[in-house]
């Protein structure tokens, strides 16, 4: 009883001292965040078409499927071609922000908006990718993603060496950048322009009265009680929002895996042949008719997948095990994307499939950036950006206004 009653208390210490699985809530946040940038780059030629004004789907019709179903887009406060260039040229800059990790907390904040604005306004626009893109924008926002391999990691090094000479850091960019976001806030507030949604704005509200609470704690109490508390709760959150995105990835599997063996398309193996000979899924038809021209390879592809899917969330409770098919699966993604010219959909994949990386691997992966960077030739000094290992406290993630 007393050792069950130590490994209780261990476990709680653990899951509120500490914000867990740094590395892999980056690779997330980089993962994610490239996707949707690499996406808007490449249909900015057609994004009017896509999101815009210029649409089949049209903004009347936007606006009373909002009206119906209570969803949140920026896009829909009006229907001019000037507000659609501003959202989205914000989303382009916002996800560009978020993968640096520059004030990750403010951009996983428009970040989500960026996503939510954009798809909410064209809902048949994307593929299964945007779904999932959808939620993860969402879950990001609660996570503190930018302990490592971000600008605010490597400013945070900066400021805590920069105490230890005795210097006075003081921080201008975030109190600016939340004062103009907040009168945004309250602007578009008092127009009604949020009355459609209601979880949302009051998101939004609630991140914005949290980083004033932040500062304000971390400039008076410093490291005493409050700042302890808040780290408590801000550990919380976080861990709750990593198991969050990863029983989601787990249930996309396992709902594709079981609804796939009711299926007979997927039982005869013509789930795998039909999409390799159509053309709007065959970028490469030579390696196309290469794949399906052997009934084997059908075979093994069509069952593959759906043991797979199946059985990676039983998968987790066996480290080794989950290894091996996690680089299966990320590996059929890469194959979808060449293949099927599904390239969104399967970093989408990906960037959820790499919660679940080992730490050691990242650590690795990381440090070899580390010195490939060291490599290239650089001017002036510079800190060293803190990736190859974890902060040892909560203080050395920034998590104060846009951190």
């Amino acid at each position: 009883m007393n050792q069950f009653s130590l490994a209780v208390s261990r476990g709680i210490a653990r899951v509120t001292e500490t914000a867990l699985g740094p590395y892999q809530t980056a690779v997330v946040r980089i993962g994610f965040s490239a996707t949707w940038l690499l996406f808007l780059l490449r249909e900015l030629p057609h994004r009017r078409e896509l999101y815009g004004p210029d649409g089949p789907w049209s903004w009347d019709l936007a606006q009373q499927l909002v009206a119906s179903n209570g969803s949140f887009t920026t896009l829909m406060w009006s229907d001019g071609r000037i507000w659609f260039e501003i959202v989205y040229a914000l989303a382009v800059l916002s996800s560009a922000l978020l993968m640096l990790g520059w004030r990750t907390r403010t951009m996983s904040v428009l970040f989500m908006v960026g996503v939510l604005s954009l798809q909410n306004r064209s809902v048949f626009m994307g593929d299964g990718g945007d779904n999932v893109l959808h939620l993860m924008s969402i879950y990001l926002v609660f996570t503190r993603c930018a302990q490592v391999w971000s600008l605010d990691a490597r400013r945070a090094a900066r400021d805590r060496a920069a105490r230890a000479r005795g210097e006075r850091v003081t921080d201008r960019t975030g109190p600016a950048l939340w004062g103009v976001l907040g009168f945004v806030l309250v602007a578009i507030t008092l127009a009604g322009r949020m009355e459609s949604d209601r979880l949302i704005p009051a998101l939004l509200w609630t991140v914005w009265v949290v980083q004033a609470l932040w500062w304000l704690v971390g400039r008076r109490a410093g490291t005493g009680e409050p700042r302890i508390l808040l780290d408590v709760v801000a550990n919380i959150v976080h861990n709750g929002a990593l198991l969050v995105i990863m029983a989601e990835a787990c249930l996309i599997y396992a709902t594709a895996g079981w609804y796939k063996i009711q299926g007979s398309r997927w039982q005869d193996g013509t789930a795998v042949y039909y999409p390799l000979h159509l053309e709007y899924f065959s970028p490469w038809p030579a390696l196309a008719d290469l794949l399906s021209a052997s009934g084997t390879m059908v075979m093994l592809v069509t069952y593959g997948t759906v043991l797979v899917q199946v059985a990676f969330p039983f998968t987790l409770f066996n480290r080794r095990v989950k290894n091996v098919l996690l680089a299966v699966m990320m590996t059929e993604h890469a194959v979808i994307a060449v293949v099927l010219g599904l390239p969104f959909f399967s970093l989408a994949m990906i960037a959820a499939d790499a919660v679940f990386l080992p730490t050691g691997f990242l650590r690795r992966l990381g440090g070899r950036a580390a010195r490939a960077r060291d490599r290239l030739p650089r001017r002036g000094g510079r800190v060293p950006l803190p990736g190859q290992r974890a902060p040892e406290s909560a203080e050395a993630t920034h998590v104060g206004f846009g951190a």
